[in-house]
């Protein structure tokens, strides 16, 4: 019979007060909306692994990164998200 995994479950994340949306600059091509949103659903898995004790590239595994992103209610990230969210926590590291 296999043994589970003990996990740590994640801290609850702290609600902060944000900032009004604002409207996108239209006439923009399509690609640099899906770069912007990229960018944005990185840095927020970014933050919300800081939160949980993820401080380290090699500690976010894809794995970790799309529960994470499960866990604070968006589409589960590509794998290129993933590695942007990698090269974030890395900045943070210097």
């Amino acid at each position: 019979m296999p043994m589970a995994a003990a996990t740590t479950p994640l801290p609850d994340l702290p609600s902060f007060t944000t900032l009004p949306k604002k409207r996108m600059p239209a006439g923009r091509p399509r690609e640099w909306y899906e770069t912007h949103n990229r960018r944005l659903k990185a840095m927020r898995l970014a933050i919300a692994l800081l939160n949980s004790g993820v401080y380290r590239p090699e500690q976010a595994r894809n794995r970790k990164i799309r529960a994470t992103a499960v866990r604070i209610g968006v589409h589960p990230p590509s794998n290129t998200t993933c590695r942007m969210v990698r090269s974030l926590l890395q900045e943070s590291d210097r």
